[in-house]
C-alpha cells in the first residue's frame, strides 16, 4: 500500500486546498494517472500517482486545507484488503496469520464504516502520544482549541487523525452548539448550503472564495497598506500604432504566424522608459533599494479564478513576435489553468491593459515588491484641439502609471510616463529605444 502523499510545492508554499479529486475510492489507478487537483495561492497543480493500484481511501476532500507533505488517500494493490496482504502479494507469500488481540482496540477492523470513529488508543504508547497519527492541520487546530488528541477519534482506516476529526470532536464537546445541517447536494466545502434566506427573509448566497481570490485579496490590501501608493495619468495618440497595424498587420501574421497586438508596443515603450527612469524598476529591501538592470514584465490576464501576472523574460531582448507569442502562450496557459510557478516569479514592472474590458480610466494596483505598474484603457476617438482654430477627432488612450512614493518622487513618475507617451506616438524612437 502506498500513500497519496501533497507533493512539494516550492518556492514559500507550504500548504494548498483539494481543489478536486479525479478519482475516487474503489478506482483502479494507472502510475502516473493524475488523482486530484491541488489550488495553490498562485496556480493550480496536479497529483498524479506514483504506482499502480486501487483507491482504497480518500483521506481528504474538496475543499480541505492541506500541508506539502501530508498524506491525502491511499493506494493499494488489486484486490488487496490491507498493507500486509499488499505486501505478500507483491512477495507472492501467503500473508502472516494475525496476532491474538491485545486489546480491544487492536481487534478494530482495518477499515471502517464513514462516520464510525476508531476508538483512541490507551495505555502506555497513548500517553507518549506515540500511538496515535495526526495531520499537521490537526495538531495545530488541536492546539487552538486545547483539546488532547488522544481523546480524538479517526475516520480513516489507518487511523489518521483529520482537521474534520477534531473539528467534530469539539463540536461534540461543547454542548451549547447546535447541531450543523446535512450538507446539500452542491454545498461548498464546509456543509454552507449554496442558497439560504436572509434576516429579512429575501434569498442570498453564501460562496466559498478561493485560496487564490484569497490571496489576491490579501497581497493587494497589503500592497496598499505597505507602500505610499500614488497615481499619475496622461493621453496617447494611437494614430501612428493603429496605422502601422492596419498596413502591416497581414503581412505580420502571414511571416510570424502570429498577430500584431497592441502588448508589443506598450511592453517596448516601458523597457525604454525603465531604462531612462530605473528607480521605476527596482524594489525595497529594508533599507536598501535593488535596482533592477533586467527588465522582466509581468501582462497581467484575467483567468477565471482571478488575476494572474505571468511574466515575459528578458523583454528588451526580443523582438515584436517574440513578445507577442510569448504573451499569446502564457495567457493561453493562465485561462487554462496550466500555468507553473517559474512563469509567474520574478516580475520587474507589471503591464494591465483594463480597456479590453472597456475601461477609460483607473488607478491600478502595485504587484508587490515592484515599485511601478502601467494600467492602459479604452481607446476612444476624442476631439484634439490642433491649434487655436483646428480640431481632430483623434484615437485617444488613457494611460495611468501607480508607483510607490517611497522610492519614486513625482518628477520621475511623470516624466517616465509621458517617455511611455513619446515612444508610443512616435513608433520610430520607440523601435531604437524600446
Amino acid at each position: 500500500m502506498s500513500e497519496i502523499k501533497v507533493p512539494d510545492l516550492g518556492e514559500s508554499i507550504t500548504e494548498g486546498t483539494i481543489y478536486k479529486w479525479i478519482v475516487k475510492e474503489g478506482d483502479h489507478v494507472g502510475q502516473g494517472d493524475v488523482l486530484a487537483e491541488l489550488e495553490t495561492d498562485k496556480v493550480n497543480l496536479e497529483i498524479s500517482a506514483e504506482e499502480s493500484g486501487v483507491i482504497s481511501a480518500i483521506l481528504r476532500r474538496d475543499g480541505d486545507n492541506v500541508a506539502v507533505g501530508e498524506v491525502i488517500g491511499l493506494i493499494g494493490s488489486a484486490g488487496s484488503g490491507g498493507a500486509e496482504e499488499a505486501s505478500a502479494a507483491d512477495s507472492g507469500k501467503p500473508a502472516a496469520p494475525e496476532a491474538p488481540a491485545a486489546s480491544p482496540a487492536a481487534q478494530q477492523p482495518a477499515a471502517q464504516p464513514a462516520g464510525t470513529l476508531a476508538a483512541a488508543p490507551e495505555g502506555p504508547a497513548a500517553e507518549s502520544g506515540a500511538a496515535y497519527l495526526a495531520t499537521p492541520g490537526a495538531r495545530k487546530l488541536a492546539r487552538e482549541r486545547g483539546i488532547d488528541l488522544g481523546e480524538v477519534g479517526a475516520r480513516d482506516p489507518i487511523g489518521r487523525i483529520g482537521q474534520a476529526d477534531v473539528k467534530t470532536f469539539g463540536a461534540a464537546a461543547a454542548p451549547a452548539a447546535p447541531k450543523p445541517a446535512a450538507p446539500t447536494q452542491g454545498a461548498p466545502a464546509g456543509g454552507t448550503p449554496p442558497e439560504a434566506k436572509a434576516a429579512d427573509g429575501k434569498e442570498t448566497e453564501r460562496k466559498r472564495m478561493s485560496r487564490r481570490r484569497l490571496t489576491i485579496a490579501s497581497r493587494l490590501v497589503e500592497a496598499q497598506h505597505t507602500a505610499a501608493m500614488l497615481t499619475t495619468f496622461n493621453e496617447v495618440d494611437m494614430t501612428a500604432i493603429l496605422d502601422i497595424r492596419k498596413r502591416r498587420k497581414d503581412n505580420f501574421k502571414e511571416k510570424h504566424d502570429i498577430g500584431l497586438g497592441f502588448m508589443s508596443f506598450f511592453t517596448k515603450a516601458v523597457v525604454g522608459a525603465l531604462k531612462a527612469y530605473p528607480l521605476l524598476n527596482a524594489e525595497i529591501d529594508g533599507e536598501d533599494l535593488i535596482i533592477k538592470k533586467y527588465y522582466d514584465i509581468g501582462i497581467a490576464v484575467s483567468a477565471k479564478e482571478g488575476l494572474v501576472v505571468p511574466v515575459v523574460r528578458e523583454a528588451d531582448r526580443l523582438s515584436f513576435p517574440q513578445i507577442e507569442r510569448q504573451i499569446a502562450e502564457l495567457a493561453a496557459k493562465a485561462r487554462a489553468n496550466t500555468l507553473a510557478l517559474s512563469d509567474l516569479q520574478g516580475g520587474t514592472f507589471t503591464i494591465t491593459n483594463g480597456g479590453v474590458f472597456g475601461s477609460l480610466l483607473s488607478t491600478p494596483i502595485l504587484n508587490a515588491p515592484q515599485v511601478g505598474i502601467l494600467g492602459m484603457h479604452k481607446i476612444q476617438l476624442r476631439p484634439i484641439a490642433i491649434d487655436e482654430v483646428t480640431t481632430v477627432n483623434k484615437p485617444m488612450m488613457y494611460i495611468a502609471l501607480s508607483y510607490d512614493h517611497r522610492i519614486v518622487d513625482g518628477a520621475e513618475a511623470v516624466s517616465f510616463l509621458v517617455k511611455v507617451k513619446e515612444l508610443l506616438e512616435d513608433p520610430e524612437a520607440l523601435l531604437l529605444e524600446g
